[in-house]
C-alpha cells in the first residue's frame, strides 16, 4: 500500500499498481500531464463497472488525488461508490490485471468487473 494517509474519501493504490500504471503510461509515451481516470458507470451483471483510463483534462466536479506519483482523476458520482476503494494490480499466471477492492460493493460478479451497492 501506499504511505498517503486516506481521507474518508480518498482511493488508494497498492504499489505493483503504481508500478504498472507508471510502465503503461510510458509505454503510451504520455507525459505528466496526463491523470489516470478512475470511475463507475451502468452495467455489468451486478449493475456497475469500473472504468479505468487515461486523460489529460480535469474536468468540473472532479477530484484529483496524487499518491506516488500517480494523478487520479474520479468524478463525483464515482468517488461516492469507490471511497476507500484500493486499486490493486494482480499478476502473474491467474493474475486479472487490475483490481478494484471495493468495500462499498455488496455484491460482484464472478470476473470482478461489476459490482452493486
Amino acid at each position: 500500500m501506499s504511505d498517503s494517509t486516506l481521507l474518508q474519501n480518498d482511493i488508494d493504490i497498492t504499489d505493483e499498481a503504481v508500478v504498472q500504471l507508471k510502465k503503461l503510461m510510458q509505454e503510451s509515451d504520455l507525459d505528466s500531464s496526463y491523470a489516470v481516470r478512475v470511475g463507475v458507470q451502468g452495467g455489468g451483471c451486478s449493475g456497475m463497472t469500473y472504468k479505468l483510463g487515461f486523460d489529460s483534462e480535469l474536468k468540473e466536479g472532479d477530484t484529483q488525488i496524487e499518491i506516488n506519483g500517480i494523478k487520479l482523476l474520479v468524478d463525483g458520482k464515482s468517488l461516492f461508490y469507490l471511497s476507500g476503494t484500493v486499486l490493486d494490480f494482480s499478476g502473474g499466471l491467474n493474475g486479472k490485471g487490475f483490481v478494484f477492492n471495493n468495500p462499498n460493493a455488496a455484491r460482484t460478479c464472478g470476473c470482478g468487473e461489476s459490482f452493486g451497492v
